[in-house]
Parts: structure tokens; C-alpha cells; sequence
């Protein structure tokens, strides 16, 4: 394993105190003691999760671009314009709000008294509130309401920044049906396209560009939701650990060093549709069948993998006509790989594909390959996670460095700016289902240890 992903216990560790001549008047006594309204906090998880809510389930159908999912997005700019932010949502629909810092880029430096704070760029935190079908009320949402509390408490104390700040609501995170995950935060690092909108569509037959536009996206204007790296100062994302590692061992905050890379491929198996009674089996070209077997050849390769953290899923499967006195002529799956290093990607498509071609030759079937994502193991910035580990020492709370399994908007962002982002134990590892639960003084703690880390950035940084 590499030395990214081993995980490591932390009990905190060093801040640097560099520049504190820099620090506004009577900020960091004051600031050092703020936490967070764990009440609110809780309150606001309950309201968030009205919108979506399965009433058979539990869960949560708060897909994206979705109704449910725009009437949540109306509650979050409510709730941000309350806090007399700057609300705004770009091109790609992701929701911004901006709080002021007394070095804002601006033209006018004379308005700055300190020259040293002119010109900062903007500390961003944030997540997303779209969900899985049948998700949890914790997984993106939980990083979203934190980065809410996080602005409600410098609000309500009057605290003043030397960066700007940003809350970001990232746009369709999830997996989803038109079939464009990440696609916010790709779209703030330049790495979705307009061209790449271009004909979506969802199984309804909903064009992508239609339910942008839905949601205050604008699809002429995509690509000017890309930010510059010189925009952003540094980015944090709190999210569930989705897994038991925190859990296990009892410790509160997650500090992620770097996030898997994801590959996902949509497979199509044609075959031909015939008589189910009249067509004799060595006459058969079954794509359902022969799909089968491909299946099965990809979970041998997956489970055949010496490392532990290759895994590989088929999520999703349609069959054409799907009648029961058919045989099956087409059917389209995605299979999708996860690995701490892309060579380990590459080794489990490669050893799949020559597995999948002979089946297909025999069976007389063709095969049909469309690349969805191709997404590289992403490290996060090594003076982020110290500095985090350092707020969570001063806190008093016990951490521990580790991957993340999953992919996560904060990985897209990490090719912009530093990036971090903040585990929250999972409870049972449950996440993606109706079940999915986290202990609300774990997440107060992580909470605590985002605004503490966010005011250390806003002095640790002078860019």
C-alpha cells in the first residue's frame, strides 16, 4: 500500500504560526473559542431531509435536477440569503455564497488597510444535496449543512476573515440518471464540457440541457462555471467515511490523504432477438446470457486482485426486448473499477477484456464499449491535512489518516487549489440506503474542526 493511503493515528499535530502580525485586531483569541450549534445543526439535517423523503422506505429519492431535488436547492439559497450572503448559481447550477474577507480581490487595495491582506483569494467548503434513489440524509448534504453552520457561527460572532469565503453546493455528485457524476465540481475545474451535454439524456428522455436550465443553469454558458486557480485559496469538504475504519476504532475525524481513482465504462452486448421456443439453443445468439458470463468473468478478476482496495461493481443493467418469449438482443451494463493507483485499473480492465472478447466470439455476440469516467487517484494537500490534524489536537479530538474508497467532489477540486476533506464515522458503514446514520456528536466534532481549520487557513495563507 502506498504511503498515501496507510492508514495513520493521529492524536493532532504541529500549526505553523507563521505571519501572525498579519492576524485583524483582538481575531484570534476570540476565534479560537467559537464551535459549532450542534442543535441547529441537527435541526437542519431534519428539515434537509423532508425534501426527497421516501414515506415507504426512508430513504431519500433526492436525485438530481429532480423536483425534489430543486425544491431542496431553494431551501439552501433561503437559509444562505438569511445570513446576508452573496447567492449565486453558475453556469453548471452549482450554488455559491460568498462572505466578504477584508482582503477580497478587488480593484480598490487603498480601501485595504492592511496591504497584506489585499487581493486574497477565497477559502471554499461545501459539498452536495443531491442523492443516490433511496439514499441517506447524511451522504453530501452533511458537508453542505456544516459549511451553513460554519457561516452562521462567523455571522452570528462578526467575525472578520482576511480571505474571502465561499459555500459551494456542488450539482449532481451522484451517479445519476444521465449518467454524469462529479458534474459540478468537473465542471468549476474545466474538466466537463459543453460538448459533453450535448444530446443527454436521461431514460425518460429528458435532455440534460433542459433540466440545467431548470435548476439556474445555463447550457450556452456552461464552460464560464470553470473557476481559476488563482480564485481559490484552498477547498474542504466534510463528508461521511461511508465505511467502518473510524467506526472500528473509535475515533471521531477522518483526515483523507487522497481519494480513489474511479473507472466506468458503459458495455453494450448485441446480440439477436429470436422465438424463445422455436430457436434451438446452439442456434442462439443470447446478449443476456453471454452478458451473464461476462458479469461473473469480472467479479473472478476483481476478487483474483492482490489488492485489497480493487474493487470492482456492476451497478446498473438493461435487457432489450426484456419480453419472456424473446431472446435477449441487446443489453447495456456499467461496470466500474476502483483503485488506489491507475496501474491497478488498468490491470483489471485489461485481464477483463480478455476474458470478455472470447466469450462474445463464441457466442456470436458483439461488443460495444463507451467510455463514462475515467478518474485518477487524486492525493490531497499535505499542509491542509496537517494543518487539519493540528486544529483537531487543539480540540482535544483524537484523528486518523486515511483514503477514501469513494469518489468525492473535493477530488476534482484538488487539481484547482489545496484540498481537504474531513471524515465523519459512518455508523455500521452504512451509506447509499434508508440506514445511513452518524452519531451527531461525531459530527459536531468534525464541524468544530472545519471552522477552527478554516480560520487557520484564513491565517496560514497569504495568497
Amino acid at each position: 500500500m502506498s504511503d498515501l493511503w496507510k492508514d495513520e493515528v493521529r492524536e493532532g499535530g504541529l500549526l505553523r504560526e507563521e505571519q501572525q502580525d498579519h492576524l485583524l485586531p483582538n481575531q484570534e483569541q476570540q476565534s479560537s473559542k467559537l464551535r459549532i450549534n450542534a442543535s441547529r445543526l441537527q435541526s437542519n439535517i431534519r428539515e434537509l431531509a423532508i425534501f426527497g423523503l421516501n414515506q415507504a422506505t426512508g430513504g431519500l429519492d433526492r436525485t438530481t435536477f429532480t423536483p425534489a431535488e430543486l425544491a431542496a436547492r431553494e431551501w439552501l439559497k433561503a437559509e444562505l440569503l438569511r445570513l446576508n450572503l452573496a447567492v449565486r448559481v453558475d453556469a453548471a447550477a452549482n450554488i455559491w455564497a460568498v462572505r466578504s474577507g477584508a482582503g477580497g480581490r478587488s480593484p480598490d487595495v487603498s480601501a485595504v488597510s492592511d496591504r497584506s491582506v489585499a487581493c486574497l483569494a477565497a477559502i471554499a467548503f461545501g459539498s452536495h444535496i443531491d442523492t443516490v434513489p433511496n439514499g441517506g440524509k447524511y451522504d453530501g448534504a452533511l458537508g453542505v449543512l456544516l459549511a451553513l453552520e460554519v457561516m452562521t457561527v462567523l455571522e452570528e460572532n462578526k467575525v472578520v476573515t482576511r480571505h474571502p469565503l465561499e459555500l459551494v453546493s456542488f450539482s449532481a455528485e451522484e451517479p445519476n440518471p444521465f449518467g454524469l457524476s462529479t458534474f459540478g465540481s468537473r465542471a468549476v475545474a474545466g474538466k466537463l464540457k459543453a460538448k459533453d451535454l450535448a444530446g443527454v439524456r436521461n431514460d425518460q428522455g429528458e435532455l440534460l440541457t433542459e433540466a440545467l436550465r431548470l435548476a439556474g443553469g445555463d447550457p450556452e454558458q456552461f464552460e464560464a462555471a470553470r473557476r481559476k486557480p488563482e480564485e481559490l485559496a484552498a477547498f474542504l469538504e466534510v463528508h461521511i467515511e461511508q465505511g467502518k475504519r473510524l467506526l472500528d476504532r473509535d475515533i471521531p475525524v477522518g483526515l483523507v490523504t487522497a481519494i480513489t481513482g474511479i473507472y466506468r465504462e458503459e458495455i453494450t452486448v448485441l446480440g439477436e432477438a429470436n422465438h424463445a421456443g422455436t430457436t434451438l439453443m446452439g442456434d442462439r445468439k443470447d446478449a443476456l446470457m453471454g452478458a451473464s458470463e461476462m458479469l461473473l468473468a469480472f467479479e473472478t478478476v476483481c476478487r483474483n486482485h492482490p489488492a485489497d482496495e480493487v474493487v470492482g461493481t456492476i451497478g446498473r443493467i438493461s435487457n432489450e426486448p426484456n419480453a419472456a418469449n424473446i431472446i435477449p438482443e441487446k443489453v447495456t451494463f456499467h461496470l466500474e473499477i476502483r483503485g488506489e493507483q491507475r496501474a491497478q485499473i488498468r490491470e483489471v480492465l485489461g485481464d477483463w477484456g480478455k476474458l470478455a472478447l472470447p466469450i462474445a466470439e463464441r457466442r456470436g455476440l458483439r461488443l460495444e464499449r463507451r467510455l463514462i469516467l475515467d478518474q485518477s487517484p487524486e492525493p490531497l494537500d499535505s499542509l491542509v491535512i496537517s494543518l487539519c490534524e493540528g486544529q483537531a489536537e487543539k480540540l482535544g479530538y483524537s484523528s486518523l489518516r486515511l483514503g477514501s474508497m469513494a469518489g468525492h467532489d473535493a477530488t476534482h477540486m484538488a487539481s484547482l487549489t489545496r484540498a481537504g476533506m474531513l471524515f465523519v464515522p459512518s455508523l455500521d458503514g452504512k451509506s447509499h440506503c434508508p440506514e445511513e446514520e452518524s452519531r451527531i456528536e461525531d459530527m459536531e466534532k468534525a464541524g468544530n474542526v472545519l471552522l477552527q481549520s478554516i480560520l487557520a487557513l484564513d491565517q496560514e495563507l497569504n495568497h
